[in-house]
């Protein structure tokens, strides 16, 4: 699987794990240049608190387009070190 936004690839795996969804992302196949930290966390009452990443490509920014859980809690235990993506970011095979 691949994830695209601004015409850049964000992050690609054939080890993706499908949660709601969502295909969550290994940690190491981000392209890290691209993800800037940021403030924003929400909760799910059976994965836990997520943190957020803004993404920034060739000066656009795509505020809080992906998302983690730094510590899920254990129904979530499969995407520990995973990230998930959504506001327009494109994730295809």
């Amino acid at each position: 699987m691949r994830a695209l936004w601004n015409g850049q690839l964000l992050a690609q795996s054939d080890d993706t794990v499908v949660v709601e969804g969502n295909h969550y992302f290994p940690a190491e196949s981000l392209q890290l240049a691209y993800f800037k930290a940021s403030p924003t966390h929400t909760t799910c009452p059976w994965k836990g608190v997520a943190s957020y990443y803004t993404l920034e490509v060739d000066g656009r920014q795509n505020p809080d387009a992906a998302w983690y859980y730094p510590d899920p809690k254990p129904a979530a235990a499969q995407i520990a070190g995973r990230v998930a993506f959504w506001r327009g970011v494109e994730v295809r095979p």
